[in-house]
């Protein structure tokens, strides 16, 4: 729900308010970090937008509200409704709506690219696109989700409950990932991927590793959630977030092609079948966390 971004304690300006803004992340120690890129802990004073639209990175996440027993899932056009306050926020290929006020004390997990089957004893394509009460998941999560919550809750301190909240995860799930073994194929991929997200790098990476391009799209996808075209897209329009939210004057013609699109056109169509905005909103909504919008 929230990216990776440093520290930022106190208050800052935001829309030309201040507001109270925390984030904090940890990385976890091992076996975890092999699985789990962080662990983070925010708290979002009130803002003056109530809706920001969250941009897809292909990451799985869970997603705790310490606030209150609910979350709210913010449908475009129809009135919000009530979710459990624990979550799995599958790997994304769209945008979503979320209500800034879930941001007053929110705890999460932000899985690495193939990181997340080990913790739901399934494959990860089955959570896609899709947010999952985390109690659905009690048959690995040994009936903990409540406890756990009702456990961070009575901590005060955001160290102390990211050390919690790895703890937890330490004593239900090291043992499990000490015994793990992750296909060295989709690691392989992911690496050639971060380097070049181009779509036309999905069939040589399949013939490198010695599977056809079939065998590759249905493992990958398992591990991954996304299929490795749907993968590396989503890399590539990251790639343009990043550029855009740093404020960096550039030309639209220059940013497509840094990126990898073939140009201008094909920069602006795939920004909006992500985000659901143009290049020129992002920019002009775009909030302290790169992927937030605000939405009004």
């Amino acid at each position: 729900m929230l990216p990776a971004v440093p520290y930022l304690p106190g208050c800052v300006l935001y829309k030309k308010l201040e507001v109270v803004l925390f984030y904090l992340e940890r990385i976890p120690a091992a076996p975890l970090n092999q699985s789990i890129r962080a662990l983070w802990y925010a708290q979002a004073g009130s803002v003056d937008h109530r809706r920001e639209r969250i941009l897809p990175t292909g990451c799985t996440q869970v997603i705790l509200n310490l606030a209150r027993n609910f979350l709210l899932d913010c449908p475009e056009g129809r009135p919000d409704l009530h979710m459990p306050p624990a979550l799995v926020i599958g790997a994304r290929s769209v945008y979503e709506i979320v209500d800034t006020s879930d941001m007053a004390d929110l705890i999460g997990i932000v899985f690495s690219p193939g990181g997340f089957p080990p913790f739901a004893s399934d494959a990860a394509h089955h959570f896609s696109n899709r947010t999952v009460a985390l109690n659905e998941l009690d048959s690995i999560w040994a009936g903990d989700t409540q406890p756990l919550r009702d456990r961070l809750r009575e901590i005060h301190s955001p160290q102390a409950r990211l050390q919690c909240l790895e703890q937890f995860l330490a004593a239900r799930f090291a043992s499990r990932l000490e015994r793990l073994q992750r296909p060295p194929q989709i690691q392989f991929a992911l690496r050639c991927f971060a380097h070049n997200p181009n779509i036309a790098s999905v069939s040589s990476t399949a013939r490198e590793i010695g599977w056809s391009e079939r065998r590759f799209s249905q493992v990958f996808r398992e591990e991954v959630g996304l299929t490795p075209k749907v993968w590396c897209r989503i890399q590539r329009f990251q790639r343009a977030v990043r550029q855009l939210h740093s404020g960096t004057d550039v030309r639209w013609a220059e940013l497509a092609l840094e990126c990898g699109y073939y140009d201008q056109s094909h920069f602006a169509n795939e920004f909006r079948a992500f985000s659901g905005v143009d290049a020129t909103t992002y920019s002009t909504n775009r909030t302290r966390w790169v992927n937030h919008i605000a939405a009004g």
